[in-house]
């Protein structure tokens, strides 16, 4: 039987990634045009350069977008799982017999993930902002609002995350779908208008107009970038829709109509060149300007959806791959694992967000923010990528460089142009993706530390248990869990209990929670049992990092290994690790004070693992590092 989606289903699929994958890239027409041909940019607004810039959008999209992402990276999945953080994973695992090498991939791609935040914070700004400024297209008295109505409407975005997206979520496709038309049809009235604009589709016009700016080609083509941002969702959400539909909606709709709309823009500013103060806004009558402001900023909403619920499952990732502290992670959803809420991560998010709209003040001045974590981010998957077509798929060195050396190319200018505007604003997604990255690189390094501190100054497991199993110690007929990080070492709960309570469990588990790098693992490979000593055993427990942690669901596979347990007679152990800073090996002092801060404010360890509150006994212990 065959396992392919059916038609209903592939077209439901497809209907959905319009409104999840195409949001971000699909709202780019609301400002690109307006700035490839601002004053700061220099090219002059005549025909031959507008039909030049337009050919540039045109096979800069057939390039990067469906050569690139639909046709090569989509098949780089990892067990059916996109973005970043499995592609990463994948080139390490392909690449991983060198150690060295394998560590920087490690570090390129945790990298790529922290510039994914700059990006979280800058698209709902400028998406959001630039509709909301078709309301000055309107009326001119309406301009002083237009920040305070972006501002609440973020806020109110924002706000709404905790109820979750599968409400909305149905809605998000029908509404893009619309958009997508809209666009279309605005531009086929203005391409009727002034045809000549349909001679951008010859690729030898826009070589011409690269090839006229001189040096100046890099000014041109960090404001043509701005029409690719968004690019990198076709790849992050292949998890949720598939492959097939994410290419049937790009292919189908979405290209045909950004094209359509970008061709329309130019054929109206060839007509009209006034219309530079916002050409997207000017194709449409006066009359329907308030009904494109309000469909455009549903659209902007919808694509800012989908970058805030990419950074809570980057974030669910990064802490189950040991990259982040843990933080409260809530289901908003009985059936769908993947629809989860973060506080601290939403609400970091909306100060990002509305001190960016406050700080740049208009889309314009935040276009120079826009593109560069963008392209950095795109150039590091065109460089995991290499790695897993040469060393995951095998094939030969030639055939590797002939496969992703064109897009590194690309790649490389799209972040060299971009570069330039790093003054002008380019240095804010920056700073903010070099902050989480140094964040985390000190959590991670600093749970090595603490691991070595405590395999060092922790008695062996083995031995203990065995002098422990010959001993008269009182035995109380329950299960207790032991949770710890290193199985090789007596757990400081196990140490504290006999301590302190001079009582010892019948039946005890040292339990080890591994998170592999790879999104999922199966129900039959979930728990790994070894017998120790009469009464001990050594439970792990394996995850993706897409799975969703469930200690007690995890226990209750046991008993087709033999290790049957009542989980309503069983008590849960844990250690929790005050941090000391001190002066010697280890990290700075200021990374250490860091990683002390993350560690007392991290979440719970019974709410990470899901364990019943009223069965869990956490027991403090000083760690010097």
């Amino acid at each position: 039987m065959s396992n392919a989606p059916s038609r209903d289903s592939l077209a439901a699929l497809t209907l959905g990634a319009l409104g999840v994958v195409y949001g971000d890239i699909g709202t780019s027409p609301l400002y690109t045009m307006k700035e490839i041909f601002s004053p700061s940019t220099g090219i002059p607004l005549d025909a031959t350069h507008l039909i030049g810039a337009v050919s540039v959008i045109f096979w800069g999209l057939m390039m990067v977008v469906t050569l690139k992402y639909v046709l090569l990276i989509l098949r780089a999945d990892n067990r059916g799982e996109g973005g970043i953080m499995a592609l990463t994973a994948l080139a390490a695992q392909a690449a991983g017999k060198t150690a060295h090498r394998r560590t920087v991939l490690l570090l390129t791609g945790v990298f790529g993930a922290a510039l994914f935040y700059g990006d979280s914070v800058i698209t709902p700004a400028i998406s959001v902002l630039s509709a909301v400024e078709g309301l000055e297209i309107a009326t001119p008295l309406l301009k002083p609002y237009v920040l305070p109505i972006s501002i609440a409407v973020l806020i109110g975005l924002f706000a709404m995350q905790r109820f979750g997206t599968g409400v909305v979520g149905k809605l998000f496709g029908p509404v893009i779908m619309v958009w997508f038309a809209v666009l279309a049809a605005t531009g086929v009235v203005q391409i009727v208008q002034q045809p000549l604009i349909l001679t951008a589709l010859n690729p030898l016009n826009g070589l011409a107009f690269l090839r006229a700016q001189g040096w100046h080609v890099f000014v041109a083509v960090g404001a043509i970038v701005l029409a690719f941002t968004g690019a990198e969702a076709l790849y992050a959400d292949m998890g949720h829709f598939g492959k097939r539909p994410i290419q049937l909606a790009w292919i189908g709709l979405v290209l045909p109509a950004l094209a359509i709309n970008y061709m329309g823009q130019g054929a109206l500013l060839m007509r009209d060149p006034t219309a530079l103060e916002n050409p997207f806004y000017r194709m449409y009558p006066q009359a329907w300007l308030i009904p494109a402001v309000v469909l455009a900023t549903l659209a902007t909403v919808i694509a800012s959806q989908a970058v805030i619920s990419g950074a809570y499952s980057m974030t669910k990732q990064a802490m189950q791959l040991g990259l982040l502290p843990r933080l409260q992670v809530h289901f908003t959803s009985a059936k769908e694992a993947g629809q989860i809420y973060m506080p601290e991560v939403n609400w970091l998010l909306l100060i990002g967000v509305v001190l960016a709209v406050l700080g740049f003040g208009s889309s314009s001045a935040m276009a120079a923010a826009y593109g560069i974590a963008v392209t950095v981010t795109m150039l590091i998957t065109t460089v995991l990528t290499f790695f897993v077509v040469r060393h995951g798929w095998g094939y030969p060195l030639p055939v590797a460089i002939a496969a992703t050396g064109v897009f590194l190319a690309l790649d490389a200018l799209l972040v060299v142009s971009c570069s330039l505007k790093f003054i002008e604003g380019g240095w804010f997604p920056l700073a903010l993706g070099m902050a989480i990255f140094t964040v985390m690189a000190t959590w991670r390094r600093g749970r090595e530390i603490l691991l070595e501190t405590m395999r060092k100054d922790d008695p062996e497991l083995l031995p203990f248990i065995t002098a422990l199993a010959a001993d008269s110690t009182h035995r109380v007929s329950r299960t207790a869990v032991y949770a710890v990080a290193n199985p090789d070492t007596v757990p400081q709960a196990l140490m504290h209990n006999l301590k302190h309570n001079q009582v010892l469990h019948e039946r005890n588990l040292i339990l080890t929670v591994v998170f592999h790098e790879v999104p999922w693992i199966a129900f039959e490979d979930r728990v790994k049992i070894t017998p120790l000593v009469a009464g001990f055993w050594q439970v792990q427990v394996n995850y993706g990092f897409k799975n969703t942690p469930d200690i007690p669901q995890a226990l209750a596979l046991c008993k087709a290994q033999g290790l049957a347990i009542n989980l309503f007679e069983t008590s849960y152990f844990l250690s929790r690790e005050t941090i000391v800073p001190t002066p010697g090996d280890g990290m700075v002092h200021w990374r250490e004070v860091l990683f002390a801060v993350m560690s007392r404010n991290a979440g719970s360890v019974a709410g990470f693992f899901r364990l019943p509150n009223n069965c869990v006994v956490e027991l403090g212990t000083r760690v010097q590092i």
